[in-house]
């Protein structure tokens, strides 16, 4: 039981760092909206840590549903930021829209949450298991 624990653990570890730098990303977004040339930063964290969970999970058993495998291929997972060069509909060639970055950080805000709330769970299981152990 521990060890899945940790392994769910690792996993939301990771999912933290890239809501963390998701919303460094768009906080400089939001910041540079009226600089002339600005291209928007973003982070794709959460496709790339799903596929290597999917990849993962056909090799393992599992003895619960709600079991998430740990590969080495998760735990080399960092969280990047890309340049979305894509075309501006702005005269100054800055392509943030401040309505869709709005939107993005509430929406990242709420994900962060989650997994915080996730995170004290897990820990929460880690100390019942600790307890039950001493009596």
């Amino acid at each position: 039981m521990l060890k899945q624990i940790h392994n769910n653990i690792n996993i939301l570890h990771k999912a933290l760092d890239g809501a963390w730098l998701k919303n460094k990303a768009i906080n400089h977004n939001i910041s540079n909206v009226n600089t002339p040339n600005y291209k928007r930063l973003d982070v794709n964290f959460q496709d790339k840590l799903k596929e290597a969970i999917n990849k993962e999970e056909s090799k393992l058993v599992k003895t619960h549903s709600k079991h998430l495998p740990v590969s080495k291929e998760i735990e080399d997972l960092k969280p990047s930021i890309e340049i979305d060069r894509s075309y501006s509909y702005r005269f100054d060639n800055n392509n943030v829209n401040i309505d869709t970055e709005a939107a993005e950080l509430a929406k990242n805000t709420i994900m962060y949450n989650a997994l915080i709330d996730q995170t004290i769970r897990e820990f929460d299981k880690i100390k019942n298991v600790i307890i039950e152990g001493s009596k």
